[in-house]
C-alpha cells in the first residue's frame, strides 16, 4: 500500500482532498490484545482428543490471525475508521473496560477466558449501539482472517475439518497472457482524449467499448488493479482484499451493514456471481412514469438490453446446479412456488468437473475466463480499437471550466509503489465508479446538487442457512443459478424480496453465521460442507446517503426502515420454509440470538420461533446485514430539482459530464443490477456518439 510523501502531496493536493492511505502499525500491547480477542472468538476446546478433527478443536484464533493482513484491510478504510479502531484497542487495554459489561475493572488481557467470552456476549446484546458495533467489528475481522486466510493442509487442520478443499490446483493449465496492455507511466503525465471514462465495470466498460469502436479516442481510468488468469489465486482473503473496494471491509457508518463492491479492472463484472437479470418491466415503467425518464419504457432501451445481453453471452444452457441452488429449486417446487433458472453471462463452459468447481470461485475472479464481464468483452473491444487503459489510478477530482467538464486529475500508483501525477484533458467525462465512489468524486469536484449522494439503495440482504444430511459443498458450482420471485411484489406494491443463493467460502460463511460462544461457532462451522445458504434480497423503498469526509472519502449512512424490514422478514420466513421442504433438518435464522428451527420430514417442529421473528429486536448490529448492490445516489430523472442527472446521462450542474453506472438508477432495480447498468451505459453511449 503506497504512502504519499509530504512534499509531493503538497505539490499536487494543495487545498484538495485525497485518499490518506496510511498503514496502521500495532504496538506489542495492541497485537497481544488482538490475539487474545481472536482466542476468545475461536478458542482451543479440549475434550476432542480422540476425534478425527482433534487438531481443529485445539487450534485457536491467534494461530490463524495474520496481523499483516489485518493491517492491510484497515489501511483501506477512511482515517476516521482507523482512528475509531485505535480507540477500541485503547478501551480494551483500560481497566475502564469493566464498565462496559458490568464486570471486573480490568483490561482485557487480565481477564480469564470465560470472562472475556462473557464480555463479548454482553457487547453483542448491549443496549449501547457503539458496543454492538465494536463486537461485530472484532468478530467479522477475526472470522474472515482466520477461516478465509487459512492455508491448505497439512499446514493447519481448519479446511480439512470443514471439508473445504481450497483453491483448485495451481498446475492446471490457465492462460496467463494478459490480452490488454495497460499504460504504465513512471513520471508525471498528461493525456488528451475525446472521452475520459472513470471506472471500468458494467457502466464504464460498456461506454468505453462502444465509443472506442465508434472511432473516438477513449481513456479509461480504474482505481483497482488489472488481474487476469492465474492472478486470480482463488484464495479468499487475498482476492477480497485485492479486488474489492475498501479491502472488502467497507461498511456503513454504524457498522451494521457490510458492502461488497468490485474495485478492479472490470469492476463488479469481474467479481459478481454472473447473474444476468433483465430489468423487470414493472420497474422500467415505474422509472419512466414516476421519474420522467420515458426512454426506460421505450423500444430503444429494450434494444440496449438485447445488445449487451448478446455481447456478454447471456444464456441458461449450463447443465447443473450446486447443492444449495438445487435445494432452493426442490423446496420451492415442493411448496408449489415458481422457480426459474437464472440467465448467466458465461462462455466456453464445458461439462468438466474442473469448470463446474471453478464457478464457485467466481466472486474471487475467474481464472478460466468463462465469465463474460467487461474485462473479457467491452474493455477488450475498447483496447482493440485503440482505447488507452490505466488501472491502479485514483481520480481526485473532475476538472471544470465555464460550467463544463474539461478532464480530471488523478494519481497512478506504479507496481513499485511510486505515486505518479496524472492530468487528463477531455471533451467529455463519464463517471462510472459505482454508487458509493461516483457521488464522492462528484462532491470532491465541487458539484452541490441537493440530492447528490442521497437515495442510496442497497438491496439489503440476510442469509438463511439450512443444515442437510447430505453434503452440499456450497463452494462449488454456479453461485447463483435459481431464483424464487414469489415474494417480489408484496402487499400490492412493487416492493418485496427475491430468494437466491450466495457465495459460500469459509471466511464469508464464518463472518455471516452468528456467534454465541467459541464452542457454538466452531460446532456450526464444522457443518460447513452440509450447509445450504439462501439469501433474502430486499428491494428497499427507503434509502440512505453517501457523504464525504475531510479527505473526500465516502461516508455511508443507511438504516433499514421498518417498512423494508417487514418485507425482509417475510422473505426470511419463506426461505426457512423452503429449506424445510427441501430436506434440511435444522434451519438457522439471521439474528444475533440465532433462532433455530428443527425439522422432521419437512415439517418445522417449533413454528413458534418463526412466529416470533417480528418480536425480536432488529436494531443495527443485532443481526447481520449485507449488500453487494449499491444504487441511485446520482439518480436520473426529468426533474432537475430532485435529480442530479438528466435522462441523457449528463449532469444538470456541469455540461459534458455524464454518469453511467448504478448510481443513475432512479430507484432500486429490484434485481441483480449488472445487465441494467450495462443497458443504461449502452443507451447513454449512443447519445454520446451523436454529440461528439
Amino acid at each position: 500500500m503506497p504512502i504519499f510523501s509530504g512534499s509531493w502531496r503538497q505539490h499536487f493536493f494543495a487545498g484538495r482532498p485525497f485518499p490518506r492511505l496510511v498503514l496502521m502499525s500495532f504496538t506489542p500491547t495492541q497485537a497481544a490484545i488482538l490475539r487474545a480477542v481472536a482466542d476468545t472468538f475461536i478458542p482451543a476446546v479440549p475434550g476432542h482428543e480422540q476425534e478425527p478433527n482433534a487438531a481443529y478443536w485445539l487450534r485457536q484464533g491467534s494461530e490463524g490471525l495474520n496481523l499483516d493482513q489485518l493491517t492491510g484491510m484497515l489501511a483501506g478504510q477512511p482515517m476516521g475508521v482507523q482512528q475509531e479502531f485505535r480507540q477500541l484497542l485503547g478501551l480494551l487495554a483500560s481497566p475502564a473496560l469493566g464498565l462496559t459489561w458490568l464486570g471486573k475493572l480490568r483490561p482485557f488481557m487480565e481477564l480469564t477466558l470465560p470472562q472475556r467470552e462473557q464480555l463479548l456476549q454482553r457487547w453483542a446484546g448491549s443496549p449501547v449501539p457503539q458496543l454492538r458495533k465494536a463486537f461485530h467489528s472484532l468478530r467479522k475481522l477475526t472470522m474472515m482472517l482466520y477461516y478465509g486466510g487459512s492455508v491448505p493442509v497439512p499446514d493447519n487442520p481448519v479446511w480439512a475439518a470443514l471439508g473445504y478443499p481450497g483453491p483448485q490446483p495451481d498446475d492446471q493449465p490457465v492462460d496467463t497472457d494478459k490480452p490488454i496492455r495497460p499504460l504504465q507511466p513512471t513520471t508525471d503525465v498528461q493525456y488528451d482524449c475525446d472521452v475520459l471514462v472513470i471506472g471500468s465495470g458494467a457502466g464504464g466498460g460498456v461506454v468505453a467499448g462502444e465509443l472506442a469502436a465508434a472511432g473516438h479516442a477513449v481513456l479509461v481510468l480504474e482505481k483497482g488493479p488489472y488481474c487476469h488468469g492465474c492472478d486470480f489465486t482463488q484464495r479468499e482473503v487475498d482476492m477480497l482484499s485485492k479486488l474489492y473496494d475498501g479491502q472488502a471491509a467497507l461498511t456503513t457508518q454504524d457498522g451494521s451493514l457490510a458492502l461488497l463492491a468490485g474495485s478492479c479492472l472490470g469492476g463488479g463484472t469481474t467479481v459478481n456471481w454472473a447473474g444476468a437479470f433483465r430489468t423487470p418491466d414493472y420497474i422500467l415503467q415505474e422509472w419512466a412514469r414516476e421519474h420522467h425518464v420515458p426512454h426506460f419504457a421505450s423500444p430503444e432501451f429494450g434494444r440496449s438490453l438485447d445488445a449487451v445481453s448478446q455481447a456478454v453471452s447471456v444464456n441458461t444452457s449450463y447443465e447443473r446446479h450446486n447443492g444449495q441452488n438445487q435445494a432452493l429449486w426442490n423446496g420451492s417446487r415442493q411448496l408449489g412456488q415458481e422457480v426459474k433458472r437464472i440467465p448467466r453471462n458465461e462462455k466456453h463452459l464445458t461439462s468438466s468437473e474442473e469448470h463446474f468447481r471453478s464457478l464457485g470461485f467466481s466472486p474471487l475472479g475467474d481464472r478460466h475466463g468463462i465469465k463474460q464481464g467487461t474485462l473479457n468483452t467491452y474493455l477488450q473491444q475498447a483496447f482493440d480499437h485503440g482505447a488507452r487503459i490505466l488501472p491502479d489510478t485514483y481520480v481526485t477530482r473532475v476538472t471544470t471550466a465555464q460550467g463544463q467538464a474539461t478532464g480530471a486529475e488523478a494519481v497512478h500508483t506504479t507496481s513499485s509503489g511510486q505515486a505518479v501525477r496524472v492530468t487528463v484533458r477531455a471533451r467529455r467525462v463519464v463517471v462510472a465508479g459505482g454508487a458509493i465512489q461516483s457521488p464522492a468524486l462528484l462532491l470532491r469536484s465541487g458539484l452541490r446538487h441537493p440530492h447528490l449522494g442521497r437515495h442510496l439503495h442497497l438491496h439489503p440482504t440476510v442469509v438463511v442457512s439450512g443444515a442437510y444430511a447430505q453434503r452440499m459443498d456450497p463452494w462449488f458450482g454456479p453461485m447463483m443459478s435459481v431464483v424464487n420471485d414469489t415474494y417480489t411484489m408484496l402487499d400490492g406494491t412493487n416492493y418485496g424480496a427475491k430468494l437466491e443463493t450466495p457465495p459460500a467460502h469459509p471466511g464469508l460463511m464464518a463472518m455471516v453465521l452468528p456467534w454465541h460462544s467459541g464452542v457454538q461457532h466452531k460446532q456450526l462451522m464444522q457443518q460447513a460442507a452440509h450447509l445450504g445458504n439462501f439469501i433474502v434480497l430486499t428491494r428497499d423503498r427507503d434509502g440512505g446517503r453517501v457523504r464525504t469526509d475531510r479527505q473526500g472519502q465516502p461516508r455511508i449512512d443507511y438504516s433499514l426502515s421498518s417498512y423494508d424490514r417487514g418485507h425482509m422478514l417475510q422473505g426470511v420466513r419463506a426461505a426457512a420454509e423452503i429449506h424445510a421442504a427441501a430436506g434440511a433438518h435444522t434451519v438457522y435464522l439471521p439474528h444475533g440470538t440465532l433462532p433455530t428451527l428443527h425439522v422432521q420430514n419437512g415439517a418445522v417442529q417449533n413454528p413458534t420461533v418463526l412466529d416470533g421473528l417480528s418480536k425480536l429486536k432488529w436494531q443495527a448490529n443485532r443481526f447481520g446485514l449485507y449488500s453487494a448492490h449499491q444504487m441511485s445516489t446520482c439518480r436520473m430523472g426529468g426533474q432537475r430539482a430532485t435529480h442530479p442527472v438528466a435522462p441523457t446521462g449528463e449532469t444538470y450542474e456541469v455540461r459534458n459530464l455524464f454518469v453511467a453506472d448504478a448510481s443513475a438508477f432512479p430507484t432500486c432495480s429490484g434485481v441483480n443490477p449488472m445487465l441494467t447498468i450495462m443497458a443504461l451505459a449502452h443507451f447513454t453511449a449512443q447519445h454520446l456518439k451523436a454529440g461528439l
